[in-house]
């Protein structure tokens, strides 16, 4: 008699800001729909789960934060199985496929998911299903929808399986739901995903009827040139469609009472006044930054210099009344949000969204709570389709959701960050409800910041810099818009602001009630910032705003240089970058004066549009000066124990540093790449090779 095959599995996720966690969700809802149990819970919760007794298959999937480190939420669990006193045979019985996510533009791509990974596999697990690495710098999606596509053949086969072969024993398939590409990236091989034959019907998608209009048939030659976000050319405007099946909606929401209260600020929040806003470049250049100083006199924070910490920042008000107009809730902004779970539905594990405080205005709600500027998912378009009554524009939606128009999400989507509103100009008989918004925009995410001041220089107040990000127009945006963080922080300080090259501020003879105030947090300490011995040599780059928590790291090193007169300081590298030297020249007074006094022992400044080309002229970026000093730099860092900090920008600067490195390592050693590479990763982990990087 054949032994019955159970149903259900478990599904784990590590998640930092919420991508990974959506994923899951999603694989849950497809599970349903196919006739399986996901059984889902955050690594965070782990008396949800037994590894070690489980007898269901296992998917985890786990974001990476950070130069390399697990999300939040995976840390204890990440430490756990870390422990060297754990026995080999330890998940023996685990049975798992792992999809990690990450972003190649960061060194340590996928780190997370892939010590998850290594560790099951040393402690005895067995996979199921071959790992996916899915890439953020070119569409998570890419991976994930054909790696979750492949999941079902295999967890049908390894419920089967296991359970021929009884409780006590794992298995692992051929994974023939896929093929396995290697790949190169800047972190070494990796594994991509492509889909093959997958017999079975889909269950999460459907096919459409072909809607055409009879402008759509006189189709001029140069597609490139005409397809855009509204509008699709042949073959997709005349393809049947696979889109993926609509969301179940969760969520009742009513508008109550009119309240005038605001939710208290959490433990871990501040409300902080700006001192001081100075601008640190020239009117002319290609981007403007800006210092801010915040008074934290009336706050114990324990943050070092080079440390991170959040701030708060709203909607944008314009784009805030837009939406409330578009929903006709314009009148209903004072109102209470209700919200309740719809007792019918069909989304596995729903709950109330905990980034939705009780109590909470309309208004209060759209500024403060919901991510408007976050990039669409096509879960959201799928939804979007159904309250949409125009034929072209429910068909358009439904390309941009579809397997077939992933090209087309990716161009008009994707590529140029449209948002929800960006969607609602772009389709203006789509009309969705309050609740269908806040079930699918993620949380409004604070932003981070490195702390460019030392208490030793200033007790009291907290320096961070920024540039003001710049957006302009394009097709499918025709609006162009600042950064939500930076540009709502320098319209809060313009009244306030000193002129360049210092001055006072226009209000600063009004006294402190003139000063704004904003909201900040602290995030948990991290390893970027100085040696505790101070005899350490360092070596820090840090082009353009990148220089900030290194003007920290120097205000530090001064102080402690007069405190302890007789104490030994190891040499002080700068790395600097800026495109001009009049324009853009961070901190160049503070720099110059750190040399004099000794506390900076070797300033090395790039302009790279300043510079002509040629024989003999300066080095353009920090990587090519890097590489102009490799004997000092292998001597300071191999001999001598030094530090090497890069702060900036991941995409370009922060990768071309660590090739530069890896080519100075392997010249003046006299040893192959790989050797190279070795001896980097060796500074990683004894963590005098630290980033502090964006994207």
């Amino acid at each position: 008699m054949p032994c019955e095959v159970a149903s259900r599995f478990v599904v784990l996720y590590g998640s930092q800001r919420g991508q990974a966690q959506a994923i899951a969700e999603e694989i849950g809802e497809q599970a349903a729909q196919r006739g399986l149990e996901a059984d889902l819970s955050c690594l965070s919760e782990k008396e949800k789960y037994d590894l070690e007794k489980e007898t269901a298959p296992v998917v985890f999937v786990v974001s990476t934060t950070g130069d390399g480190e697990p999300p939040d939420t995976a840390v204890p669990f990440v430490r756990r199985i870390k422990k060297k006193t754990l026995p080999r045979e330890r998940f023996a019985r685990l049975c798992y496929a792992l999809l990690a996510l990450g972003d190649t533009n960061y060194a340590n791509f996928c780190n997370c998911g892939k010590t998850i990974d290594k560790r099951l596999q040393e402690l005895g697990g067995k996979r199921f299903y071959a790992t996916g690495h899915a890439d953020d710098a070119v569409g998570l999606e890419l991976v994930v929808d054909s790696w979750i596509e492949g999941l079902w053949d295999a967890v049908r086969k390894a419920l089967s399986e296991m359970a021929a072969a009884g409780p006590a024993v794992g298995s692992q398939q051929d994974n023939s739901a896929v093929i396995l590409q290697e790949t190169a990236e800047p972190s070494g091989l990796g594994l991509k995903l492509r889909h093959l034959n997958l017999s079975e019907p889909d269950a999460e998608a459907s096919e459409q009827p072909i809607l055409r209009s009879g402008k759509e048939k006189d189709v001029p030659g140069n597609a490139a040139v005409d397809a855009s976000l509204t509008k699709s050319l042949p073959p997709l405007s005349e393809s049947s469609l696979k889109v993926p099946a609509l969301p179940p909606p969760y969520l009742s929401v009513c508008l109550g009472d009119e309240v005038n209260s605001v939710p208290p600020l959490k433990e871990n929040q501040h409300e902080v006044q700006i001192s001081r806003a100075v601008p640190l470049t020239r009117h002319d250049s290609v981007k403007a930054a800006l210092l801010i100083e915040l008074d934290v006199s009336d706050k114990d924070l324990p943050l070092q210099p080079g440390g991170v910490f959040d701030v708060l920042c709203p909607n944008n008000g314009s784009e805030v009344e837009e939406l409330l107009q578009r929903l006709k809730l314009g009148q209903q902004r004072d109102h209470c949000v209700l919200l309740e779970l719809l007792k019918d539905t069909r989304k596995k594990g729903a709950q109330l969204p905990a980034h939705i405080p009780e109590e909470s205005t309309l208004q209060y709600v759209i500024t403060w709570c919901l991510e408007l500027r976050s990039v669409p998912k096509k879960a959201l378009l799928r939804s979007l389709v159904e309250c949409t009554t125009s034929g072209f524009e429910k068909r358009r939606l439904q390309e941009l959701c579809s397997t077939q128009g992933s090209a087309d999400y990716n161009r008009f989507i994707r590529d140029p960050n449209i948002c929800l509103l960006d969607l609602l100009r772009a389709f203006p008989s789509c009309t969705p409800p309050l609740s269908l918004l806040i079930e699918h925009l993620p949380k409004l995410q604070s932003r981070s910041y490195s702390a460019a001041s030392s208490k030793l220089r200033h007790p009291g107040r907290l320096h961070f810099v920024f540039n003001i990000v710049e957006s302009p127009a394009c097709p499918e945006r025709p609006v162009a818009r600042r950064g939500l963080c930076t540009g709502w922080l320098a319209d809060l300080v313009a009244p306030v602001l000193q002129p360049y090259g210092g001055g006072p501020a226009p209000a600063e003879s009004s006294g402190d009630a003139a000063l704004p105030k904003i909201y900040i947090s602290l995030r948990p300490p991290g390893t970027f910032h100085l040696p505790a011995d101070p005899a350490l040599p360092l070596i820090m780059v840090g082009p353009g705003t990148g220089v900030a928590p290194f003007i920290g790291f120097l205000q530090h090193r001064e102080k402690e240089r007069e405190q302890m007169p007789g104490a030994t300081f190891g040499e002080s590298w700068l790395f600097f970058g800026c495109r001009h030297k009049d324009r853009d020249f961070l901190f160049r007074e503070d720099l110059e004066k750190f040399v004099v006094n000794g506390t900076l022992t070797h300033l090395k400044v790039c302009f790279s549009r300043d510079n002509s080309e040629g024989p003999g002229s300066s080095p353009k970026y920090v990587h090519h000066s890097l590489q102009l000093h490799s004997k000092e730099i292998i001597s300071l860092l191999l001999e001598q124990n030094g530090c090497f900090y890069v702060c900036g920008d991941a995409k370009n600067m922060a990768k071309d540093v660590n090739e530069a490195l890896i080519e100075l390592f392997r010249t003046e050693l006299q040893v192959d790449k790989l050797e190279a590479m070795k001896k980097i990763a060796t500074l990683r982990e004894e963590k005098r090779y630290l980033q502090d990087i964006w994207s």
